[in-house]
């Protein structure tokens, strides 16, 4: 063993997996998929165990967040991955009917609102990036498209909660000339990283901005979604052929000079966006437009993230190194992937099949930890690795698991609601447009970039070493 900590981090991980491999566990699957009972009795399993490492209901400490972030020493997560668990668990009542974590996720999304009820509290100014701040609007849009019930009458609700986010994010003084538009990485000006616009947070808010669309039949958010799309393939973000969906650029170099490390949400918010906007248009001549979006989206992350079959983040798996964002991606794709299953109903037998023998290998490797149960991230082999290889806790493979287990079920379930369709959720188109956070741009200062390429550098590589190879494609 001290051979191999000496060893890269590829080395040490691949030896690691190569040993478990050869000499499998004895221990037997805990977890069964193979009826719809069997996935609810395992989805309640897992739940519960992804519980645990929630401290956010605890007496003295803070709802909606998991234990961080990083940057203070307080644990493996940043505030926007808080919010993405609260979609997990929204999903997870939906989908298996158990409320159980409802008054959590409740407490949770509403302690976190900020000031402004945007999300985009003071206390995470420091770290807040478009992307973390439509994370927390995401989940408050799937609230609403699923009926999770509603905050009581003196408190946001879900549908205006989302609107916030998304008037926030389309107000002018988010947008500028820079790359011929887009929206920048981070939010307040000094942050490390103003500099860099990057696909997840205009993907962000293109989803929203689909979702909107749909959910309110109101063409203003359509036309922000059809914009930020072409944005995204007019810049070079999206490959024009093969559809590989590369990381950002920075604006001192009009966004020439792209990241082509992929990441799997990346691509598949993109592809759930592209659903909302495929059923939005039906009956159009526009719908062809999407459909062909689809289509291209699918096959590229089929091609890249499940080249088994089985979901694989490809930027640092079977590198080793991966970083607690990373380590939480798996669950999203299966989350949005049974979604678009049902919006774009011709994709849904591809669609399940996949995800069907995804899950299949991830719930084959949950058979760590004192109980025999825990899951790992590398579901490929089909042998648990502890998540201690990575410097985390856990958590994010945990709740990839339980997505995953859980969205089998969602042929159960009735589509995404809107306000025609059974959603009930109050909305204020006005929400979010008195924010306290509106900075006027100004030109970068050489401390700006050295700050931004520093955390760049280190987001982005998380310590892996190994982009490099990435950059000598198209």
């Amino acid at each position: 063993m001290a051979a191999l900590l000496r060893s890269s981090p590829a080395s040490w991980l691949g030896g690691l997996l190569a040993a478990a491999y050869l000499f499998p566990t004895a221990q037997a699957i805990y977890y069964n998929i193979d009826t719809p009972d069997q996935i609810r009795q395992s989805a309640r399993t897992l739940a519960y165990d992804m519980m645990l490492f929630y401290k956010g209901n605890q007496s003295g400490q803070i709802p909606g967040i998991l234990p961080g972030p990083p940057t203070e020493h307080l644990g493996d997560y940043y505030w926007w991955e808080g919010g993405a668990m609260m979609g997990t668990y929204i999903d997870y009542w939906h989908l298996t009917g158990d409320d159980s974590y409802n008054a959590v996720v409740t407490q949770g999304m509403l302690h976190q609102v900020g000031e402004d009820q945007d999300y985009q509290p003071e206390n995470h100014t420091a770290s807040l990036g478009n992307d973390d701040q439509g994370f927390w609007g995401m989940s408050a849009m799937l609230a609403a498209e699923v009926g999770f019930p509603d905050p009581p009458p003196d408190q946001p609700q879900w549908l205006a909660l989302a609107q916030a986010v998304f008037n926030t994010q389309a107000d002018p003084a988010r947008h500028d000339e820079y790359c011929g538009g887009g929206l920048r990485w981070q939010i307040p000006r000094l942050n490390a990283g103003f500099n860099y616009k990057n696909t997840i947070a205009n993907a962000c808010f293109f989803n929203l901005g689909a979702r909107l669309a749909r959910y309110t039949g109101n063409q203003t958010y359509s036309d922000w979604a059809n914009k930020q799309f072409d944005w995204l393939y007019n810049v070079g973000y999206i490959h024009p052929t093969e559809y590989r969906v590369f990381d950002g650029g920075h604006i001192e170099e009009n966004c020439t000079d792209i990241n082509k490390a992929q990441f799997s949400y990346n691509a598949a918010l993109l592809l759930h966006g592209s659903a909302f906007m495929y059923n939005y248009t039906d009956g159009t001549p526009e719908q062809d437009k999407w459909k062909n979006r689809i289509d291209k989206l699918l096959w590229s992350i089929k091609r890249d993230f499940f080249p088994d079959g089985i979901a694989f983040e490809m930027p640092c798996e079977g590198h080793g190194g991966c970083s607690p964002d990373m380590l939480s991606f798996k669950g999203y794709v299966h989350r949005w992937l049974a979604v678009v299953s049902q919006i774009a109903w011709y994709k849904r037998t591809e669609i399940l099949d996949l995800l069907a023998g995804s899950t299949k290998a991830a719930v084959a490797q949950c058979t760590g930890g004192e109980t025999g149960r825990r899951c790992g991230f590398y579901w490929s082999k089909g042998v648990y690795v502890d998540p201690a290889v990575d410097k985390t806790s856990g958590a994010g493979e945990a709740m990839n698991v339980l997505a995953a287990v859980s969205s089998l079920l969602i042929e159960e379930t009735k589509p995404p609601h809107t306000n025609e369709t059974g959603g009930t959720s109050k909305g204020d188109y006005a929400a979010g447009t008195h924010t306290t956070i509106k900075e006027p741009l100004r030109p970068i200062t050489a401390g700006d970039r050295a700050g931004a390429a520093i955390l760049t550098i280190l987001i982005l590589a998380s310590g892996m070493g190994m982009f490099g190879y990435m950059s000598f494609g198209d």
